[in-house]
């Protein structure tokens, strides 16, 4: 149980970690993908404003000038020389320009980075922009703007390729950074879970200990008292207030029994061997038809044939009946449902009965030592809310569990144990 637990709390931890990594991470690349795209579009606004035809070369004698040191169009700045009112972008940026006439004609070709491009991939480039009748956007790596000026066309684009590199550098250091201080913390976690379940592991522990003990030290007042009054009786006959004793001591005797039980199933090793499951279910089907018939209800069945399981014969047998005693009791039709079946490599018992819905924060709490859904009938009977809790015990004790289900009229519970390999 407590190792489920830990294992829920590691997983939560690690899931809110990952998440917040994640959305953390995300976050960060997009705004500064979109700052990237926002300062390229605004580096080219400024170059198309800067832009003069007058003083660029024609296509086939542009001047042959380093990267990162051409004259900035109509500026009279090399770009290498940042003008006091241009941001540090345009060091890192590549900048191209196709002048086109109206009738299509290329009249000027930029290019920022000889070598990149040819001029002919530039006008090829140019011409494709054009076609796209946008005023700017983006095309791969290039994000490009559209301006008409005075007698010509200007398509000016920006090469953003080694701005995008360095973010997707930045991407994968985060992300082995990232990956390996999720590692840490899962280790952390580890260490962390086992002082948050400790506390909880040693109140359980301490309870049923107290169980088990006071437990064996009721069970020899109760059979002295029983003795006793039994004792009594044939002396006193008939005697309302020793009747009295005598069915108190009796519900006394019974509780300390299903206490012992669950003792038993909570603490005890228990010797294993491979049992017949279908068998041990027929039989309690069996012996419950009489019970459920008196209270005018019938036991419809359906269970496969060999089911095996490595496990307690008494315990299942015990499992199966508090099931069926469960379901005989509470059921408010005239028919309860029980099946056993192979699922995979797990044995699937199931018992229903109609009743009322129970609500989803009660529903929770059925598994409890002790608790009862109707706490009217607290005192009713012999019964006191150990059953289920002995169920749950004997099913994780087979490496199984228990779940409990209410929709549509039905109570549904269902047990599922591994079964033996064959």
């Amino acid at each position: 149980m407590f190792s489920r637990s830990r294992k829920k709390i590691i997983l939560s931890i690690m899931l809110s970690l990952i998440l917040l990594f994640g959305v953390t991470l995300s976050v960060i690349m997009l705004a500064s993908y979109h700052e990237i795209r926002q300062q390229s579009s605004e580096m080219l606004e400024r170059y198309v404003e800067m832009y003069s035809l007058d003083q660029q070369s024609e296509p086939e004698k542009a001047p042959d000038v380093k990267p990162g040191n051409q004259e900035l169009p109509g500026s009279g700045t090399k770009q290498g020389d940042l003008p006091p009112d241009l941001g540090p972008g345009f060091q890192l940026s590549t900048f191209y320009s196709v002048a086109f006439s109206e009738d299509g004609t290329v009249l000027s070709v930029n290019d920022g980075a000889k070598g990149l491009y040819s001029e002919d991939e530039l006008i090829s480039i140019g011409r494709e922009l054009l076609a796209k009748n946008k005023t700017a956007g983006r095309l791969d790596n290039l994000s490009y703007q559209i301006s008409s000026k005075t007698g010509y066309t200007l398509v000016a684009f920006i090469d953003d390729t080694v701005r995008e590199s360095s973010m997707e550098t930045l991407l994968h250091n985060v992300l082995i950074i990232g990956g390996a201080s999720i590692v840490i913390l899962f280790f952390i976690s580890l260490v962390l879970s086992r002082r948050i379940i400790r506390p909880l592991e040693e109140n359980d522990k301490q309870q049923k200990q107290f169980i088990s003990d006071a437990s064996h030290e009721l069970k020899t007042p109760v059979a002295v008292i029983s003795t006793n009054a039994e004792l009594l009786s044939r002396e006193l006959g008939e005697n309302e207030w020793l009747a009295n004793i005598q069915y108190e001591n009796e519900r006394m005797g019974d509780l300390v029994k299903q206490l012992l039980n669950l003792s038993r199933a909570e603490n005890t090793e228990t010797p294993m061997e491979t049992v017949d499951l279908s068998r041990i279910v027929t039989g309690e089907v069996l012996a419950f038809e009489s019970v459920a018939f008196d209270q005018g209800k019938t036991i419809q069945s359906d269970i496969d044939d060999n089911i095996h399981v490595t496990g307690n014969q008494a315990q299942l047998t015990q499992l199966t009946s508090i099931l069926m005693d469960n379901a005989v009791r509470h059921g408010t039709g005239s028919e309860i449902e029980l099946s056993l079946k192979h699922q995979g490599h797990t044995a699937v018992l199931s018992v229903a009965n109609d009743g009322d819905e129970i609500p989803p924060e009660k529903l929770e709490h059925l598994f409890d030592r002790f608790y009862r859904v109707d706490e009217a009938r607290n005192s009713d009977g012999h019964h006191y809310g150990l059953g289920l809790s002995i169920a749950k015990a004997v099913a994780e004790k087979h490496g199984g569990s228990i779940a409990v289900s209410s929709q549509d009229g039905k109570v549904r519970f269902t047990v599922s144990i591994p079964e033996k390999n064959k």
